[in-house]
């Protein structure tokens, strides 16, 4: 959506993710927000420009690609760019269940965050809710961002995986390879096995070396090859396997095996005449 009167470009939408209500990309060059709230929290990182807004009647001024802005619900803030060539930003707007509302007081104190580690994970899990079909990956970035959030609040951590965690890894594994084709979310997963989501992701990744979502993805990719040697249109394979459509199963068989399924199976052909 573009306004020409404005020189603004946006555009939103709401992910299948639970606790991400809105998803917002914007570039202002002179837009100014007035003092407003929201019912949810706003996590912010600056692809370009700079911004400046009053957060509880105090200014703060936010510039780079380093930093991340988090602003919490029911506080009002304004917004301003800086700039002739004003900001590009993207937003993600947080229910309760990702951060409580009691943890308000630390996000007005401190509301820009400059970590660079947090910077990059919310740039990763604004991809992944990019492309349908990768929910599983976005609960597990979205459970890793709040566990970092809440530590730059003050907030009580997750403990760190002890001799819990190969068989806790294990329970969760042989969830994932029962649940191949249909999937699981985080959440589902964390209640089967009465653990903390992101301390699930933790005792996988310490014990197998990978997050589940990219084991699940790399267990689809696997049946896939097989299912395509045998002969299966990639759009029959797609479905079979768990992808949400052919173009799901192209973006991440071409970044696992290094060619698209179709010219994949098509060296079937030349392998049998060879």
């Amino acid at each position: 959506m573009t306004d020409g009167r404005l020189r603004s470009t946006i555009s939103a939408w709401r992910p299948s993710v639970p606790g991400i209500t809105e998803v917002f990309h914007a570039h202002f060059t002179d837009h100014a927000y007035p003092a407003h709230t929201h019912d949810t929290w706003a996590l912010m990182i600056l692809d370009d420009g700079s911004v400046d807004f009053a957060l509880d009647r105090h200014r703060h001024g936010a510039t780079g690609t380093g930093m991340v802005g988090l602003l919490p619900p029911g506080v009002s803030h304004d917004g301003r760019t800086v700039t002739e060539s004003g900001f590009r930003k993207r937003v993600l707007y947080l229910d309760m269940t990702v951060l409580p509302e009691q943890l308000t007081g630390s996000a007005v104190d401190r509301p820009i965050l400059d970590d660079a580690l947090l910077r990059q994970r919310i740039h990763q899990l604004d991809t992944s809710l990019g492309h349908a079909g990768d929910a599983f990956e976005a609960e597990s970035r979205l459970s890793l961002i709040r566990e970092r959030l809440r530590f730059h609040l003050d907030a009580p951590r997750t403990r760190t995986p002890g001799q819990e965690a190969p068989g806790l890894a294990a329970a969760l594994r042989e969830l994932l390879d029962s649940r191949i084709p249909t999937g699981i979310s985080l959440h589902e997963a964390a209640g089967i096995l009465h653990a903390h989501p992101t301390h699930l992701i933790r005792c996988f990744k310490r014990t197998y070396g990978l997050p589940p979502h990219a084991y699940l993805t790399g267990k689809r990719i696997e049946r896939a090859r097989r299912l395509l040697l045998d002969g299966r249109r990639p759009a029959q394979v797609a479905a079979a396997v768990g992808f949400h459509d052919q173009a799901h199963l192209n973006r991440h068989f071409t970044r696992h095996v290094g060619t698209t399924p179709a010219r994949y199976a098509a060296t079937r052909g030349r392998a049998a005449a060879s």
